[in-house]
């Protein structure tokens, strides 16, 4: 039974924690005003952060254009093998339920990667949240504009289409930057839907029924954020179900080691093993009582090393000190599938999901990635032509007319080998459309 002052506590917590989210989404706005009005003044979209408002000036047209999907790197690949293979509804009657066809096959993605400025969830360690937020919102201009690099050339090209959708592929960018980008959305007019991973997540930490404790395997900059617990605290709590024991840890090292990225020499198996045991070790400090069974894959890059981290767990458990700790049997939530289902189901509210005899404007899916850019001034790269990790994360907001990173179209050559081999081999509808 909970105790006067228990009550207390947790009213108290829960009162600093909305002014909290308050005061970091005045923040966020506050930060997302210059950009937002940027590219309302440039109108046409051939200056750097900006886009052609027109597409969606013909109530009919935003229908047939494609869903964008971005993440900071490669990880957010795993959403889009959910929504390339998601057979969840009857797509006739709109029903649940599998009727043998994938419930987007009619729909064509772009999907961007901000190769050159991941791992995201790193910045709010060097307290540049500020340059992080305005990242995400770049990243949505992208998806909404028609301007992108070619990979050999000195001007921006402006073919590719503009997006109906934009799905946040990024749980560190959906706890920094959702409401910014649904903010600007509204203040651009234009009729776009935005939907996030974290609020998937939560979902289906409430759907699996698990009855164990909860760990959320993050980055450092959603962890950092509090997203995860006080989302899955409240979604559980409007279920009306008990909220047992939440750790979470940040990581990083994993998000880049999932890349390939050469400051992570480490095998990822080595990586997901000392990250494991970091969030048993938060685990147990937070005094449980039952063992650790849900792990949240709270970065869409986990999803490529699941059976890594599964193994670092199950290794973990045969240690005296964590037998007891961690479930024999554990349940990992991957946020993907529940963001298809709230996409599709955004997309038949709205009135912009293709029909089984209609076709968008594009015949193939799109991928893009962000790359330095060697020619702006004072860009400082890494020995392998990466950007220099200092430089990277003491750049700070507002210089709207300086691009250091460009993006250009994403071939599987690009994408490093150890990576490609996890995409080839665990994510094959988005393999096979990678190399359309």
């Amino acid at each position: 039974m909970l105790t006067l002052i228990a009550i207390h506590d947790a009213a108290a917590h829960f009162l600093h924690m909305k002014t909290l989210a308050a005061l970091l989404l005045l923040a966020a706005t506050v930060q997302a005003a210059d950009l937002i009005e940027h590219a309302r003044s440039h109108a046409d979209g051939k200056a750097a952060f900006s886009f052609d408002a027109s597409a969606w000036h013909d109530a009919a047209a935003p229908r047939h254009l494609p869903i964008g999907v971005f993440d900071s790197g490669i990880g957010g690949l795993t959403v889009l093998e959910a929504l390339l293979t998601m057979d969840a509804f009857h797509n006739d009657t709109l029903q649940p339920g599998a009727d043998g066809v994938p419930d987007f096959a009619q729909e064509r993605f772009i999907y961007f990667g901000d190769q050159a400025n991941m791992p995201y969830g790193n910045y709010s360690a060097v307290n540049r949240t500020d340059y992080l937020r305005e990242l995400i919102l770049k990243d949505a201009i992208f998806l909404l504009g028609r301007r992108f690099w070619p990979a050999n050339g000195t001007e921006p090209q402006f073919t590719k289409p503009p997006v109906k959708a934009i799905v946040i592929a990024c749980n560190t960018a959906t706890a920094y930057g959702l409401d910014d980008i649904r903010k600007a959305v509204s203040a651009w007019d234009i009729p776009v839907i935005v939907v996030g991973v974290v609020e998937a997540g939560a979902r289906g930490v409430l759907e699996s029924k698990a009855e164990g404790g909860i760990g959320i395997l993050a980055t450092v900059g959603t962890c950092a954020s509090g997203v995860y617990p006080r989302t899955i605290t409240q979604t559980l709590g409007r279920a009306g179900k008990s909220v047992p024991v939440i750790a979470q840890h940040g990581s990083a090292t994993l998000a880049g080691a999932i890349e390939g990225d050469a400051a992570f020499p480490d095998s990822v198996a080595a990586y997901s093993l000392q990250e494991a045991r970091a969030l048993a070790e938060a685990y147990r400090d937070s005094k449980p009582t039952s063992p650790l069974q849900t792990i949240v894959l709270g970065c869409t890059h986990y999803p490529l090393a699941k059976d890594e981290i599964d193994t670092a767990f199950a290794a973990l458990r045969k240690e005296d000190a964590f037998h007891d700790l961690i479930a024999e049997h554990r349940t990992f939530v991957n946020p993907a599938e529940a963001t298809a289902r709230e996409l599709f189901r955004e997309l038949a509210k709205a009135k912009l999901r293709l029909k089984s005899n209609e076709h968008g404007i594009l015949n193939h899916d799109q991928f893009y990635l962000s790359v330095p850019r060697p020619a702006a001034t004072g860009i400082q790269l890494a020995a392998d032509g990466s950007l220099d990790k200092d430089y990277k994360y003491s750049r700070s907001p507002g210089h709207l007319d300086f691009e250091d990173t460009q993006n250009i179209p994403l071939i599987p050559a690009l994408i490093p080998p150890n990576s490609a081999k996890l995409v080839r081999e665990r994510l094959p509808a988005v393999w096979r459309s990678l190399k359309h």
